[in-house]
């Protein structure tokens, strides 16, 4: 996810659950500070497969 202020760094973390339908937000994510939040992507966020 992108910082979205001044300053604010940009913050990388792993889709661990998919609570949405069909792959759909919202997701489960394991951020890698090792943080855990249950995440609505906007416009911010880049949500790439592997």
């Amino acid at each position: 996810m992108h910082g979205n202020t001044v300053g604010e760094h940009d913050r990388n973390g792993e889709i661990i659950e998919v609570r949405g339908a069909h792959g759909e937000p919202p997701y489960i994510v394991r951020f890698d500070d090792g943080h855990t939040a249950l995440v609505f992507p906007g416009p911010d966020a880049v949500v790439m497969r592997q």
